[in-house]
């Protein structure tokens, strides 16, 4: 059962046939979102250093396990599962920021699965890398207005925003699949139809 778990699919790789989780899934998942918690717990020493809406530049970084996990998983949730992981290992090694942190990497992931439904999980290059970047970075920008930002006005509303969406798509999006590309290159994805196949 666990070497069926972890041996490549034999059945078709076309994007968005198989949705089933497998075990090899859920461990590559977990995995991204431990790594990226502790990026974000170092990350959040920055936070302090900017304030709207140049703080927005900053937010791709935290974009980043859910259109990770989006773009080498390739399965409903996977987005929201590395998202909310990062967020609450951020909290056990001493976020700043307290239990919100949790709603936001919820927000945040189901921000960029979004963008991977939009294509019903059937594309995963650059459109859909920079797509899901897009809307993962709305999500936040979104939950950061509603919450903290909506008496600064419109004009660093807006600003915000935009700038939370451009760090979004380079960090999330454009890095994001640049690594997932690196790391298929090595054969360390052989499991995976992102390093079987050309994206």
């Amino acid at each position: 059962m666990a070497e069926q778990a972890f041996r490549p699919s034999t059945v078709s790789t076309a994007p968005g046939r198989d949705r089933r989780w497998r075990t090899v899934d859920i461990v590559v998942a977990a995995v991204l979102g431990v790594a990226f918690g502790v990026v974000f717990w170092a990350w959040n020493f920055l936070g302090g250093l900017a304030v709207p809406p140049l703080s927005g530049l900053l937010n791709g970084v935290y974009l980043m396990p859910g259109v990770v996990a989006g773009l080498l998983i390739r399965k409903p949730g996977a987005a929201v599962f590395a998202s909310t992981l990062a967020a609450a290992v951020s909290l056990l090694l001493g976020s700043p920021y307290g239990g919100i942190i949790i709603v936001y990497g919820l927000v945040q992931g189901v921000g960029g699965e979004l963008g991977f439904l939009l294509t019903r999980y059937r594309s995963f290059g650059w459109g859909t890398a920079v797509l899901a970047g897009i809307t993962a970075g709305l999500s936040t920008a979104i939950l950061d207005i509603t919450l903290y930002y909506a008496e600064l006005g419109i004009g660093i509303d807006v600003a915000y925003a935009a700038l939370t969406v451009v760090s979004s798509v380079l960090l999330a999006g454009v890095l994001g699949l640049l690594l997932v590309r690196a790391l298929a290159r090595t054969g360390a994805l052989s499991s995976f139809a992102a390093g079987r196949t050309r994206v």
